[in-house]
């Protein structure tokens, strides 16, 4: 019988001997973690984590006490097929975030680099999240959302499944989101509205005055002048100059599936 190469290194853990743990790190007593694992250099497991089949960790990760990291959705169609959940360097997942892995829709669940999930977050089959981002505690991201970088999604959110939500965007707490969040802005109230761009955390990551104007200016022509959204879309192509900024607006709101969030 081969010997476990973890069992002196890591005791009173429950570790597989297929694991795949890099040099320095830490695993806590009382955490499990399965086979078809890969954990990089410098990630902290905390105790009572369990690290399931198909997790890839990136480097320098913090997995805290009670986390569920890459266990198998809870979708009913899920028939055990063989996918993934990534982990992105630096990531921090606090007490009891649960991370599901991917079903055949795109084969994995992706949490980007730099991000962090407080306690009690939940991310669903088949998530695609950017860098960056932060969830406060309690939200709950259903399957196959979208989230791109620098999202900040304050506590008791609920996203419904298939949402996107654009890059810079801010999501008020306790909000329902169940229609897609276009980037840059930000957004609260119930039924979930536009509140005007998202200018402090844009001037936090060195967006400067003519960029936020013309971003505002933009969103003026989408929610408060009485356009539909082709008439917005068209009036934007045809008065703001191209920009960065400028292309993804358009781009989010012509690829935008379930329509997005209306003005207040």
């Amino acid at each position: 019988m081969t010997k476990n190469p973890y069992t002196e290194k890591y005791p009173m853990t429950n570790i597989h001997p297929d694991a795949k743990i890099a040099e320095g790190v830490v695993v806590e007593p009382f955490a499990t973690i399965q086979g078809n694992v890969e954990i990089g250099e410098g990630t902290w497991i905390g105790p009572n984590a369990v690290i399931m089949d198909g997790a890839r960790i990136g480097k320098n990760v913090k997995v805290f006490p009670g986390a569920v990291i890459s266990g198998i959705p809870q979708d009913l169609k899920f028939k055990g097929e063989e996918t993934l959940t990534y982990i992105g360097d630096n990531t921090t997942l606090r007490e009891c975030v649960t991370v599901s892995r991917g079903t055949t829709d795109k084969m994995k669940t992706v949490v980007g680099s730099n991000c962090m999930l407080m306690a009690y977050v939940h991310i669903a089959h088949d998530v695609i999240m950017g860098d960056h981002c932060i969830l406060s505690n309690a939200t709950q991201i259903a399957g196959h959302v979208e989230i791109d970088d620098h999202v900040i999604i304050a506590g008791t959110a609920a996203v419904h499944q298939f949402v996107k939500i654009g890059q810079h965007a801010f999501i008020g707490g306790g909000s329902l989101v169940r229609k897609d969040v276009p980037p840059f802005v930000k957004a609260a109230r119930e039924p979930l509205s536009y509140c005007g761009i998202n200018s402090v955390g844009l001037r936090r990551r060195g967006f400067e005055g003519d960029t936020l104007q013309e971003v505002h200016e933009m969103y003026r022509m989408i929610y408060t002048r009485g356009f539909t959204m082709t008439e917005a879309i068209r009036q934007i192509e045809e008065e703001i100059e191209e920009s960065e900024e400028r292309d993804i607006i358009l781009e989010f709101l012509k690829k935008s599936e379930r329509g997005i969030i209306k003005g207040y």
